[in-house]
């Protein structure tokens, strides 16, 4: 197995043909081709078409045609959203049809949640388009024009995730699917209800989940033309009741009694919620399926990934699944790993003859193709440890692999805190509080915990923010003692309560959250659940269904159970009522871990034959790393790593006896170590230093730690050992000394109904600090958006997220500017003037620290190079002192090598 590694050029690459489906991307153009697709009409006989477009691969068509793939959007979105990855994949080889759902943008018809009967119907309607194509392959390898069946797969999140099951569960021509951030009981997501009687008994009605629905539902703006103009629809295309926009009628009607009615769900709205539910249809399912879901997501949860996998392998799907940082409150963590697993995916099961998918920029990927990513150390484990499911070097507390779940497979079930695999731990009154404690529901809800907001639920989750949550006099708080060993959380929690209510019927909002030794409490992922209980005017036992969560909970840490009377999040009584809540049994919460066994099938998942993939992923680390180490070795004849090491040594001892040559550090970084469960050292002992007005790379292959390392330059994370200094001053989280620093890091975060001069302009808002110093203008013009700076972020493509997110790191001019894979998505243009405008931004004075695992970008860009791998510091001095004028060099990884890999 051979590494090249080029001096100079494109950095290190694995060769892959690039006119296969899945493989790198075609210098050829797609062409695009508009068309409108007919399909089922309204209820009131309306015809409805839908607005799509078709990209086909440029270039000589294979003889036996492309694979297709069929695009579908997110709610409130269309088909543009969908422009830039459409383009993308036809570069590959697919081609690709992107449509508008009915009921938004030109497309005609209202809007009926997700109902396999019209949303559904949709969805095949355009897989019809695909088997009409005479440029598309057949599943049986046949002449395009032989009209067997198309080899296709659909692909969406959110909204869009939902058509793609709907095409899992119901059209027996889908080869593929890939869906994101979805539901699979839409019920059981916007009115969810949370206790349940022991043996038994029937629930209360859930609770409305009024502020996310009230997003959703909200009247949908009228299409517009391409000079922004509104556009007439078709008569009958909008409900006629004032308020639902383009909503169905029946959704409308049901969704405005359920207001009138305080926010209980009528048994309409109930029954329309449930139809328009994958969980109806997904029984039918048979092709592989993609599923990927963001740990920060109060819209939909884990729990409905868990769902959807198990109706899946019950069927007889091979499923893969993969928990990911990110969600509906912080899209764009997601938005990139969801797009790179589903190309990933659909090269594996959609090309004929597909070679191994590359990354973006043409290099090989480090990930295995496939991958079941539970965000925890105790399940990466079970895998040998190691490895992430993100693009760079994710901690242990957001990746590790394992290979797809099997049919038989079991996994963690919504009901998994019950079983006797459950771990159950004790707990107690907060501060010795009784077990039975007393609280109030205010008139009217005010006024009310804060939990979440749509959109933004992940600040929730913060330390110090989750102060809001916890309502003096509207709380009832236990705790467990502190933990005596790390726990890893991975699924549902379950506890035992008993509600008293005088009024009859009490309506309570639960919540666990880890608390450290310090008291700072952290609410993950922002979730809550609400539960609707009918006390029958006296006290009834419950049993509380708590969010499903991917955590790792450190020793002395404690949980804590919240259970509040209210939550602005969701719909409310409003009459005033006292409830009292009592303890009536030990938490259970569902662990990853040897002593549980509902994670031990996945045990066996190791022997899968995805074992191959995962070994060649090592080898092709190891080969990366080693080529890095020989080339830098080489180019700087005799210097070697450890004299390196030696040197930055001695500079850092100059600065500790007082030296004068020192004044210019800007950071400094020394004997630093962050260590996770088990051992595992993301960042070991590594010791750097970084001056006025340098350009500094920080730059190993991914897993090498340099975003954990920026991590806690940036004061997101405690390093294990070792400390960090700016400008002179310790880094702590929320020291004052990192509002002189701009970074972006892990990807972007902006709001994508805001532009992006509104995102720009709330971010700086948020400082607190005047608006003449924010620069604004200056930052725009390195964004170099022109016009489209003033156009909703959620249409924006990867690259102008990269550059928005770039413009935000800039704001105020910060003097140490912190970037964290900053080429990622742009062009060879925009990343040729990137590199000017960094080298001109150090040029004044301030400092840049850039991070790639690509060479020649660094040698490009840098004045200065710090080359880490496997958490240590391997090199660091100057470019023009590491970087010789070798043009390339190749190791071969021999067998015995691999088997010590």
């Amino acid at each position: 197995m051979g590494v090249v590694l080029a001096a100079g050029g494109a950095g290190a690459v694995v060769a892959a043909p690039a006119a296969r489906a899945g493989t790198a991307a075609s210098e050829v153009e797609p062409t695009s081709e508009d068309a409108a697709v007919a399909v089922v009409a309204e209820p009131d006989g309306s015809a409805v078409s839908l607005d799509a477009s078709v990209f086909v691969p440029g270039g000589g068509q294979p003889a036996a045609g492309w694979p297709s793939v069929v695009l579908a959007h997110g709610y409130g979105g269309s088909k543009d959203d969908l422009e830039g990855q459409g383009e993308d994949l036809a570069r590959r080889g697919y081609v690709v049809a992107t449509y508008t759902a009915r009921g938004f943008g030109a497309s005609g018809g209202r809007i009926h949640l997700g109902s396999p009967a019209f949303e559904g119907a949709d969805v095949r309607a355009v897989v019809d388009l695909m088997e009409a194509r005479p440029d598309v392959q057949r599943d049986d390898g046949g002449d395009p024009s032989s009209g067997s069946d198309p080899v296709v797969g659909v692909a969406g999140a959110s909204y869009g995730g939902s058509a793609a099951l709907l095409a899992e569960g119901t059209d027996p021509r889908v080869d593929a699917v890939a869906a994101a951030i979805t539901w699979n009981d839409l019920g059981a997501s916007l009115t969810p209800q949370a206790a349940t009687v022991p043996g038994g008994g029937e629930a209360a009605p859930g609770v409305l989940k009024s502020a996310w629905v009230g997003q959703l539902l909200r009247p949908s703006p009228p299409p517009t033309d391409a000079d922004g103009r509104s556009v007439a629809l078709a008569p009958g295309s909008t409900s006629q009741r004032p308020g639902c926009g383009r909503l169905a009628e029946d959704f409308c009607s049901a969704y405005l009694g359920t207001l009138e009615g305080g926010g209980v769900p009528t048994p309409q709205l109930s029954d329309l919620l449930a139809a328009s539910s994958p969980a109806r249809v997904l029984d039918g399912a048979s092709a592989p399926a993609l599923l990927v879901q963001g740990e920060a997501d109060t819209l939909f949860g884990l729990d409905a990934s868990l769902a959807n996998a198990e109706q899946l392998a019950a069927a007889g799907a091979p499923v893969t699944l993969a928990w990911s940082t990110g969600g509906h409150d912080a899209l764009g963590e997601l938005s990139k790993d969801f797009r790179v697993r589903t190309r990933e995916f659909f090269g594996q099961h959609l090309a004929s003859s597909a070679e191994r998918p590359t990354d973006e920029d043409g290099s090989g990927s480090d990930e295995p193709a496939f991958t079941y990513a539970l965000p925890l150390p105790a399940v990466a484990a079970l895998a040998g440890g190691g490895g992430g499911g993100g693009d760079d070097d994710e901690d242990a507390g957001t990746g590790g692999f394992v290979a797809p779940l099997r049919s038989q497979s079991t996994i963690p079930s919504p009901g998994a805190a019950d079983d006797a695999s459950a771990t159950s731990l004790p707990l107690s009154g907060l501060d010795g509080a009784p077990d039975a404690q007393p609280l109030l529901f205010p008139a009217g809800g005010l006024p009310a915990a804060q939990t979440s907001i749509p959109g933004l639920g992940v600040l929730s989750s913060l330390p110090g923010l989750a102060a809001g949550a916890v309502v003096p006099g509207q709380s009832a708080v236990f705790t467990t003692e502190p933990l005596e060993s790390p726990l890893s959380l991975a699924g549902p929690s379950s506890v035992d309560l008993a509600v008293a209510a005088p009024t009859g019927s009490a309506v309570l909002f639960a919540a666990l959250y880890d608390v450290d030794d310090g008291g700072a409490a952290v609410l993950p992922g922002g979730g809550v659940t609400p539960l609707r209980v009918d006390t029958g005017g006296g006290a009834a036992p419950v049993r509380v269904q708590l969010p499903t969560v991917a955590r790792e909970v450190p020793a002395g840490h404690r949980l804590r159970l919240v259970v509040a009377s209210t939550d602005s999040g969701y719909a409310m009584p409003t009459a005033p009522a006292p409830y009292t809540v009592a303890l009536a049994g030990d938490l259970r919460v569902t662990t990853a871990g040897e002593d549980n066994a509902a994670a031990q099938p996945l045990e066996s998942a190791t022997t899968l034959p995805t074992a191959q993939v995962v070994l060649a992923a090592v080898l092709a680390s190891l080969a990366l790393v080693a080529a890095l180490v020989l080339a830098l070795r080489r180019r700087a004849g005799r210097r070697s790593a450890a004299t390196a090491a030696t040197a930055a040594a001695a500079a850092r001892a100059g600065r500790d006896a007082g030296g004068t040559d020192d004044d210019d550090v800007v950071l400094s970084v020394d004997h630093l170590v962050l260590e996770y469960r088990g051992g595992v050292r993301a960042v070991d002992d590594a010791s750097f230093t970084v001056r006025r007005g340098q350009v500094v790379g920080l730059l190993g292959p991914n897993g090498a730690g340099k975003t954990t390392a920026l991590r806690v330059v940036l004061g997101l994370v405690r390093p294990t050992q070792g400390s960090v200094e700016l400008l002179g001053t310790p880094i702590t989280p929320g020291a004052p000394v990192l509002a002189r620093v701009g970074a972006l890091v892990e990807g972007t975060g902006f709001l994508p109904h805001l532009s992006g001069r509104e995102n720009l302009e709330l971010f700086w808002r948020a400082t607190g600090r005047p608006a003449a110093d924010a620069h604004l203008e200056e930052a725009l013009a390195v964004a170099d958006l022109g016009d489209r700076v003033e156009r909703r972020v959620g249409g924006y493509s990867q690259g102008m997220r990269m550059r928005l997110g770039i413009a935000s790191a800039l704001l105020g001019l910060p003097e140490l500017l912190v970037l964290d894979e900053p080429t990622n998505g742009l062009d060879p243009p925009q990343i040729t003037a990137m590199r000017q405008v960094l080298r001109d931004y150090a040029a004044t004075g301030r400092t840049v620290i850039v991070s790639s695992h690509l060479l020649a970008e660094v040698e490009a860009t840098c004045s200065h190079v710090v080359v880490m791998a496997k958490g240590r510091v391997l090199a660091e001095g100057s470019v023009a002192d590491l970087v010789g004028t070798a043009s390339s060099v190749k190791i071969d990884v021999g067998p015995r090598e691999a088997e010590r890999a």
